[in-house]
């Protein structure tokens, strides 16, 4: 059929722009299950070969990382669960997600927003979730003639006794650092290769 056909039986060709947030929808329901697949790890492990890639960014208002680990990846960087992490938990109340990994034999515990997670991919599965994450953090409306006080990061959960390294956390760049491109993982949506 024609588009000329279609315009005829009153058919617009244009796909019209959604008047509901359905790509917000979506996201949320990404970040959900996320969550739930990392209560899950947090609960029961990771079983069989399942293991995920999280991927957030850096300079986002609560993350709280090790000061070279910000100065190696200012902008975002990917970390991998899979052998050696301890303490993950999910704070939803919060919107938080903290773990334990070692970084260049140090141990560490990073907390996440949920907000800046831009990325979640099982490989195992082929199964890869991306979220957007916006250049600039919302800023709260202050009401006139109040000071801002700046939000410090929550307090950081102790970290348990040292784990031996593994490539359950991005190695320094120098010591056989790898990046994975999450692109081979991601699923296509209803509309096809974007």
């Amino acid at each position: 059929m024609s588009d000329d056909h279609d315009e005829e039986n009153g058919f617009d060709a244009a796909i019209p722009d959604s008047l509901m947030p359905y790509d917000s929808w979506i996201e949320d329901s990404y970040r959900h299950v996320m969550l739930r697949a990392l209560d899950y790890a947090a609960a029961h492990g990771l079983p069989g070969d399942h293991h995920f890639y999280l991927t957030f960014r850096t300079d986002w208002p609560g993350v709280e990382i090790p000061d070279r680990l910000r100065a190696q990846y200012p902008h975002e960087i990917t970390i991998v669960l899979q052998h050696q992490f301890w303490d993950l938990k999910v704070d939803r109340a919060r919107q938080i997600v903290s773990v334990g990994l070692s970084f260049g034999g140090i141990p560490s515990t990073l907390v996440i927003p949920v907000a800046a997670i831009s990325a979640f991919a099982d490989p195992h599965i082929r199964l890869a979730l991306r979220c957007s994450v916006p250049e600039q953090p919302p800023v709260a409306a202050v009401p006139e003639g109040e000071n801002v006080v700046p939000v410090q990061p929550a307090a950081t959960a102790q970290a348990a006794a040292p784990v031996p390294e593994e490539a359950a956390a991005e190695k320094d760049r120098g010591e056989g650092s790898q990046v994975v491109s999450l692109a081979a993982f991601r699923k296509r949506g209803p509309g096809g290769p974007g």
